[in-house]
């Protein structure tokens, strides 16, 4: 630990393999903390995010990694996160799926992302062998020796259409963006071990599987609808940013943008962002929600619903659309399931949604391709 009880900040811009953990090893040796950077992104890109960062200024000393989030919104924000919430979340995962002598982890996401870093973290924690790949490749991934990875939908859908055998995976984490029902029931209709998560950088990654919370995750709802966590994976807060800490964690609880609940059954359910909400003629429409209708029409291969500026109704409901579809007819499925203020007013097609490096979708290239500026 250095003398002065504050830790430098080491950032790396690595693509996942050796070169990268034996700095990250070096780093964290030394008593540093690590923020990863995304090696493919561009120069401008990491200048944003140092500058937000500020790799000059010391780091608290109970700080070992810090996760640059931004969602889709484009601000950036340093999730902090020390050793013990890192290791608290890998144990607390290992401890819901398990521990075979003979398991190998397969690391092929992204590592500035949480849940690609966590599969390395997690199997340096507990001493299991790991396999990485530097980028996800369906040909690569079928012939690997593996029995644990992380997945997002994108991947697992890739997987699926090439003919895949998941069924020799003991666990796939599936996260990163929410799952259409359809893709999760078709890959265990396959034989696929599915296990959906739900976290984030804040959690050091996922904290719920499968609906259920992780050993020591508390889970509540807060009057206005939005999901707040507890527990010994949390971040310590914002990097130099009290302001949005002092928002973000009240009195030991993570307050999310997730809005959602706990059944009777202490099952958590996510309905969506709260930051996704649309209101369209003076109705609040969860732009989740009618993604997942429209992802669900025998044309459309996947979907995401946005929000537009409309003179006439405050903001419009547009729907973009993986396959093809006429509005007419999608607006008389959606209005099978959904009140007619959430039936799109414009379909957008695409040959692939926008997405960020994660995986997630790239909200503010989605709402560009709508027509919001």
């Amino acid at each position: 630990m250095p003398a002065s009880g504050l830790r430098q900040l080491v950032s790396l811009a690595m693509p996942p393999g050796e070169e990268f953990l034996a700095a990250f090893d070096a780093a964290w040796n030394a008593g540093h903390a690590v923020l990863p950077l995304d090696p493919h992104a561009p120069p401008a890109a990491h200048e944003q995010l140092l500058a937000a960062m500020r790799p000059d200024e010391p780091v608290d000393v109970d700080v070992a990694l810090i996760i640059a989030t931004s969602g889709s919104t484009g601000e950036p924000k340093g999730a902090q996160l020390s050793r013990a919430a890192i290791e608290a979340s890998g144990r607390a995962t290992h401890a819901r799926i398990g521990c075979e002598p003979d398991d190998v982890w397969l690391a092929c996401l992204p590592w500035h992302h949480i849940g690609g870093l966590q599969v390395m973290l997690r199997a340096r924690l507990l001493g299991i062998p790991l396999v990485v790949h530097e980028r996800f490749d369906v040909e690569r991934f079928a012939a690997v020796d593996a029995t644990l990875t992380s997945l997002v939908p994108t991947q697992l859908t890739r997987l699926l259409e090439a003919g895949v055998d998941l069924s020799r995976f003991r666990a796939i984490l599936l996260g990163g963006a929410a799952a259409p029902v359809e893709l999760v029931e078709r890959a265990r209709a396959s034989g696929a071990n599915v296990v959906t998560t739900y976290g984030m950088s804040e959690t050091a990654g996922g904290c719920v599987y499968d609906g259920t919370p992780l050993n020591g995750v508390e889970v509540r709802t807060l009057d206005d609808g939005r999901l707040a966590l507890r527990g010994p994976m949390l971040m310590s807060g914002y990097r130099l940013r009290p302001d949005l800490t002092a928002q973000a964690l009240v009195d030991g609880w993570l307050v999310t943008n997730d809005l959602g609940h706990v059944s009777a059954d202490g099952r958590v359910v996510v309905a969506g962002r709260a930051d996704d909400v649309i209101i369209s003629g003076g109705e609040n429409v969860a732009a989740d929600a009618v993604a997942d209708v429209v992802r669900r029409h025998p044309g459309i291969r996947d979907a995401a619903v946005v929000g537009v500026p409309d003179d006439r109704w405050g903001q419009r409901v547009v729907a973009l659309v993986v396959g093809r579809v006429e509005l007419e007819e999608l607006r008389d499925w959606c209005s099978r399931s959904l009140p007619r203020a959430a039936l799109p007013r414009q379909v957008v097609v695409l040959d692939e949604l926008p997405q960020l490096p994660s995986g997630k979708l790239d909200r503010l290239a989605a709402r560009r391709l709508a027509g919001a500026g």
